[in-house]
Order: structure tokens, then sequence, then C-alpha cells
């Protein structure tokens, strides 16, 4: 798998994203990536999936479509060391086109202090295909290749991030079968997020069984999509 030609460039909040010239997409919001990162994936996804304090805590698993920059898993790492020392995250992480170490040496870290740039450079240097437990609480494990042919656990994950290119970008990625493979392996009860709204995407999502809902976007965006696995 060949990498497309990328450039890095700066967004609102001073983070970085990668700009695809063939397709005139980028990787993140130029309003912001950290901003976008933090409301779709972990304000909408994650938080309200986390057991709360009062209880013991279990495992969550995370499914993130699409690896890019590392972003959203960095976060989530960062996320997971305030949480109790038992509990663990489990991420994975599925990437058609992994980044170059060039590209990855390009990306503005202005935003991280040592210890979360530190744990940037552990998610690159992670190797692909197999679970690397980057700390006791965050435990990783990249996928390098298409979704349509990646094996998944059925009624597994409690998050999924879904963060492909746009569907006009990408449209193979957006289609109901993807949204059948995603509903079957996510646990009852759990969601999947994204910073798409159009009205195509929330129909394949429930087409596959999904209650859909619409909440407010992140900065730059109205609207984002929700769904739920009914319990």
């Amino acid at each position: 798998m060949s990498t497309p030609l990328l450039e890095v460039r700066t967004t609102a909040d001073g983070s970085s994203t990668l700009y695809v010239p063939a397709l005139d997409e980028h990787y993140h919001s130029t309003h912001g990536a950290l901003q976008e990162a933090r409301h779709v994936y972990l304000a909408a996804g994650l938080e309200p999936m986390l057991p709360p304090t009062a209880e013991p805590p279990t495992p969550v698993w995370v499914l993130e479509i699409g690896f890019g920059t590392g972003l959203n898993a960095l976060l989530t790492l960062e996320r997971s060391l305030a949480l109790p020392s038992s509990q663990v995250i489990f991420y994975d992480t599925i990437e058609k086109f992994p980044l170059p170490a060039e590209v990855i040496g390009q990306l503005s870290t202005e935003t991280y202090d040592d210890e979360l740039l530190d744990y940037q450079q552990q998610l690159h240097a992670s190797a692909w295909g197999r679970p690397v437990v980057l700390t006791p609480q965050f435990v990783l494990l990249k996928l390098a290749g298409q979704l349509q042919e990646t094996p998944l656990a059925e009624n597994t994950y409690q998050v999924i991030y879904f963060d492909a290119f746009a569907p006009e970008k990408q449209p193979d990625m957006w289609t109901d079968e993807i949204f059948a493979q995603l509903y079957a392996a996510t646990a009852p009860g759990g969601v999947l997020v994204s910073y798409c709204a159009k009205g195509s995407f929330r129909r394949s999502l429930k087409a596959a069984g999904w209650l859909v809902e619409k909440i407010p976007g992140p900065p730059g965006k109205r609207e984002m999509t929700r769904a739920r696995k009914v319990a």
C-alpha cells in the first residue's frame, strides 16, 4: 500500500493536520484538530462509556477507524491516565495508509507537554499487528489494512471512533455493509461517533440497526452523529 502525497498544515488551535492534495481533503477540521478530536471522540464517545467511579473498573474496548496522525489515540491515552489505576482501555485501530516516519516527524508538538510528547512517539513507534502495553491502563493494537478485510470480534467494542475521510472523498468506507460490520462488532449499548452528519450516513447506520442521533458538532461544524447499539 502506498501512502498518498501529504502536506502538514496547522489548524486554528495550533495543532497539526495533514492535507491530501489528490483528494482535496484534510485529516482533521481546519478549525482545530485538537478541539475536534476532544469534542467528537472523547466527549461524545468515550466519556459516556467509562464506568462511574463508584463501580468496579471494567475494561473499555475502543475501535478507531483511521489511525492517521494518532491524535485520537493520544488523547484517549491521556484520558486513561486520570482513571483509577485498575481501569484499562484496550485501543484497537485500523489504518489503510500508515504514515511514513518523515511525515510523523513534521507534525507540530507545541501543544504537548513532555509526557504527552513521549507517548506520541511511543504510539507511532509501536509495532503493527500485535498488542502493545503503553501503560498499565492503555493497550494499543494497530492493524494495517482495509476495514472490509479485517476480522472483528462480535459484541466487543463499547466505543467506535469512525474517522474516515468524508463520504464524497472515500465512498467505499460509508456503505451499508461497513456499518453492518461495525454494528456486529459493537457491544450491546455501545456507541459509534463521527464528525459526519450527512443524511446518507445516518440512513446507512439505521439500515444496519443503529439508533441514530444528531448532536452539536465541534467548532466550525453545526452537527455530528452518534449512534447506539440497542442494549
